[in-house]
């Protein structure tokens, strides 16, 4: 069992470890990236560019089926989930292609096999060392100055709820499917659920959302959520909020029969397919962290504000930590780790900074406090709310739905939140984040030139809006 010095071992190649590998790279760092499967993790694989790729055939289908108010004529009209599922892999090959040339370029080692965090070694007493198991039983030993744990996190299902993978899936299988079921339920109206509805209803599934919380999309503004219940009910979509699913009552044969409760009412739903989308659990089984003093806490790893575990040269990152489990946020935290190992002191990752974005049609985009949740901070917040109807780019490509949303506080004037729900929403978020960040206020945000047409102009008349002046109202 050969072992070797190292400055950084990772242990997992998803989003958040080979963009920390990467940094560290760019610091000086000598390191080694530990991957069981394929780089670029979740994200890449199961998770952000897979399931994209088949919401942008959805958007396409939508749109082909309104060509006509184009001028534009299309007959005989036919999804063909073989070839969009072809196109979601080819896609994903190049991007996986990518992240290894990046691994070579910054002269990373790729290690293929388990890695598991150990005692001390000879040559890292206080670091310790990390064990890596290849497919063929052979081991090697690493003596790393600094671990940085981001084994990422798996679909979660409700307790009593069996995963089979045929009747009753998780978002991972509906990725590989063969053919699309005739009728589907959601189990969880959050971001993935909402995506995977507004997907399957454009290419022609009948689906039912059941969701626990009082409205869909519960950590997204009010006026958010109800925007896209609306949008998605006019589509055919059926959204059933207060449902507590009855895991005990399921029953599958050629259909799968599930009840849930709802106003104190057992209602039963026979559809072809169950989806269990009830967020995700993070990975920490088989890393071997029982040997070390690293805490647990509801099955996330407990860090502090530098992404630092109970043991002092041992870090963890991305959905391994519970929180917000993003792919960007990942990538930043893992940049933050690896700065604080090589003697710097970053800013910290303020969760109000972090944008979220769910790329459903309509598609939802925010960053920082909801309305409820900035006046519950005390803060006395005022408004200003625009359009996509009133904004010309949105109409001449035929989407006028949804609005901009942007909190202030009345008193500083401070931009505390900003909400979108309609077309390119994820995109445009991007301007709010940099107005938080720099801590903006309406006033700048307007005073900002947005050129004409363009959909960003919705965010230069929310902004207006918050006192009173939008133009285009």
């Amino acid at each position: 069992m050969p072992e070797t010095e190292l400055d950084l071992v990772v242990l997992g190649g998803g989003t958040g470890g080979y963009v920390a590998a990467i940094r560290a790279s760019q610091l000086g760092l000598r390191v080694a990236v530990v991957e069981k499967d394929k780089l670029g993790g979740t994200c890449l694989h199961r998770g952000c560019i897979p399931s994209k790729a088949l919401l942008r055939s959805a958007e396409l289908m939508a749109q082909m089926k309104e060509s006509a108010d184009f001028g534009i004529e299309v007959t005989g009209l036919e999804f063909q989930l073989t070839t969009a599922m072809a196109r979601k892999e080819k896609v994903v090959a190049q991007l996986h292609r990518g992240v290894e040339f990046l691994m070579k370029k910054h002269e990373i080692r790729v290690i293929r096999g388990i890695g598991r965090v150990m005692g001390p070694s000879i040559f890292s007493p206080q670091s310790g060392a990390v064990s890596v198991e290849y497919s063929d039983g052979e081991t090697e030993i690493l003596s790393p100055r600094f671990t940085l744990i981001a084994t990422g996190s798996k679909p979660n299902t409700l307790p009593g709820l069996t995963l089979d993978g045929v009747r009753v899936v998780s978002s991972d299988d509906a990725l590989e499917w063969a053919e699309l079921p005739s009728s589907l339920a959601i189990i969880g109206g959050g971001a993935i659920g909402i995506e995977w509805a507004s997907m399957l209803s454009d290419f022609g599934v009948d689906v039912t959302v059941l969701e626990f919380m009082p409205r869909i999309l519960p950590l997204e503004d009010e006026e958010i959520s109800r925007e896209v219940h609306r949008a998605l009910s006019s589509r055919g979509v059926h959204v059933v909020t207060g449902a507590k699913v009855l895991p005990e009552q399921m029953r599958t044969s050629e259909v799968v029969t599930l009840a849930y409760e709802q106003n104190g009412q057992t209602v039963e739903l026979s559809v072809d397919k169950v989806l269990v989308a009830v967020g995700r659990t993070p990975v920490v089984e088989n890393i071997g962290i029982e040997a070390t003093e690293i805490k647990l806490e509801r099955g996330a790893i407990q860090v502090d504000t530098d992404y630092r575990t109970a043991e002092e040269n041992i870090f963890a990152i991305g959905d391994v930590i519970g929180g917000i489990q993003l792919a960007h946020v990942a990538a930043h935290e893992g940049i933050h780790a690896v700065e604080v190992m090589s003697g710097r002191s970053p800013r910290p990752l303020l969760s109000e900074h972090i944008p979220r974005c769910t790329y459903s049609r309509p598609e939802v985009a925010s960053i920082g406090w909801t309305e409820a949740e900035a006046t519950k901070r005390g803060h006395r917040v005022k408004v200003g709310k625009f359009p996509f109807q009133a904004i010309g780019k949105a109409l001449v490509h035929g989407d006028g739905s949804g609005f901009a949303k942007v909190v202030a506080d009345a008193e500083t004037e401070d931009i505390l939140g900003v909400h979108l729900v309609g077309p390119h929403a994820t995109d445009l978020i991007s301007e709010a984040s940099l107005a938080m960040v720099l801590n903006a206020t309406p006033w700048e945000i307007a005073h900002t030139i947005h050129p004409h047409p363009t959909l960003a102009e919705v965010l230069g008349e929310a902004a207006l809006a918050v006192d009173g002046r939008a133009i285009h109202a």
